[in-house]
């Protein structure tokens, strides 16, 4: 007996100090992991910063002023005839009129810009035009203000046909990259839906938001975004009136301070078409009716959209809230969107519906003759590398297309430059992205 409880106690003894054992194991293995997160983080952020301060150009304030030519059209582009249907116009309801290749495109995020992007470069193309690209990354330096030495190999006085990539906005610099009689264009999108496409696209490099807890942590952040926001904060811009600190403007003014209707007032003094996101189509037919362009320069695929099930569906009360949130965005996109609809009056409304029906259908036509299955699919099935758009951290939520096998001659180039991605597409336009191609490396081995 006495033996039979000595060894109970024994087995008592043993299985006790295994499980001290194994919860010291654990919580050895844990404090390791967070040491190894911790190390890693420090040397991907010392990495990062040392990558940025190494690769950002310096700025030159003491360049030389040297005017730049009124035009940059390399040669007289080919006159053509634009058919019109407005009788106030020639009895022959033609007119004649030369393409303007002098264009600034003012990207702004989460837009369908990217999508305009690539219209553009399709037109530079076209014309032989000169772009005026960042260097080492596809940005300008965001959010850092433009600055004209910030173009690649940019010499004072020379001759620049477009520039399009994202900026922040810094009227006085870019109009000492581009000539008098470049055309000023930029796109706006409704504020709820740009703001939960930017808090889901941005959120996991905006510090602010990793304290948010849940499934749905726009909601909760829209529910009181002042918990979850400082102004100082790092990326912070993403979450509050973006349009207009894309615009280079103060995003944390007060509503209803006069500088944010003299911002305005100067925003449309700069720009000649305001474009909007809701009435895409619309937007470029005014575009092309402003710039001459034929119906052919405007073909498009939609470019980076998101797969549907990840789009948070607002409701009243929370587009309300988002809304409120962003209320200087509200009242540049209220303003901006009378002025277009007075441009679609000025056009005509049953001209305009005709020319969209034969845009539409022309892109039909791009999209059963490029696009395997017609349709984009998820990026999980994107048998091309070339094809593959840049994604999110931690998802993979951005849809793109298959190029559609044994495609005739006559479409083939024009196929795969309408599906091809702004990064892809800037690559094959020599641009150096190395800071973007290191960051996406990191991202693949960090599995981001």
């Amino acid at each position: 007996m006495i033996i039979k409880v000595s060894f109970s106690l024994l087995q008592g003894f043993l299985s006790g100090s295994n499980q001290a054992a194994m919860m010291v194991g654990k919580s050895v293995r844990q404090w390791r992991s967070i040491g190894k997160g911790l190390i890693l983080g420090a040397l991907l952020t010392t990495c990062m910063i040392l990558l940025y301060c190494l690769s950002a150009p310096e700025v030159q304030f003491g360049l030389q002023e040297v005017p730049v030519p009124y035009s940059c059209a390399h040669r007289p582009s080919a006159v053509h005839s634009s058919t019109i249907s407005n009788s106030s116009h020639h009895a022959s309801g033609q007119r004649t009129c030369t393409p303007q290749v002098d264009i600034m495109f003012m990207k702004t995020h989460k837009t369908a810009s990217s999508t305009f992007l690539n219209i553009l470069f399709r037109f530079g193309e076209k014309h032989h035009l000169k772009f005026a690209f960042p260097n080492s990354r596809n940005d300008f330096f965001y959010p850092s203000p433009f600055h004209r030495s910030q173009v690649k190999d940019y010499r004072p006085g020379m001759c620049f046909n477009i520039i399009c990539n994202h900026m922040r906005f810094n009227a006085a610099e870019v109009a000492k990259v581009l000539p008098a009689d470049t055309s000023y264009i930029t796109i706006l999108r409704d504020p709820a839906d740009l703001a939960e496409s930017s808090f889901h696209y941005f959120g996991r490099v905006v510090p602010l938001t990793w304290k948010l807890s849940g499934d749905d942590k726009l909601r909760e952040f829209l529910k009181d975004p002042k918990l979850y926001y400082d102004p100082e904060g790092f990326n912070s811009f993403y979450l509050k009136n973006l349009l207009f600190f894309d615009f280079g403007q103060d995003n944390n003014l007060n509503p209803d301070d006069p500088k944010v209707d003299e911002a305005i007032e100067a925003i449309s003094k700069h720009f000649h078409l305001v474009m909007l996101v809701e009435y895409f189509e619309e937007s470029l037919i005014l575009l092309k009716d402003a710039l001459c362009w034929d119906m052919e320069d405007l073909l498009f695929f939609k470019l980076n959209a998101r797969k549907g099930s990840t789009v948070s569906k607002l409701t009243p009360e929370l587009r309300a809230k988002a809304l409120e949130w962003n209320a200087i965005d509200w009242k540049l996109y209220q303003y901006f969107n009378a002025t277009f609809w007075n441009k679609v009056d000025a056009y005509g409304r049953e001209r305009m519906a005709r020319d969209v029906a034969e845009l539409r259908r022309k892109n039909a036509e791009m999209a059963s003759i490029c696009i395997e299955g017609g349709h984009a699919v998820d990026a999980g099935s994107i048998l091309e590398t070339s094809m593959q758009p840049w994604q999110p951290i931690g998802e993979k939520s951005i849809m793109g297309y298959n190029l559609k096998k044994n495609v005739d001659k006559a479409h083939g180039k024009l196929c795969r430059k309408m599906l091809t991605p702004e990064l892809q597409y800037l690559t094959d336009m020599g641009v150096n992205l190395w800071i973007t191609r290191l960051w996406g490396r990191i991202r693949e081995i960090l599995h981001w």
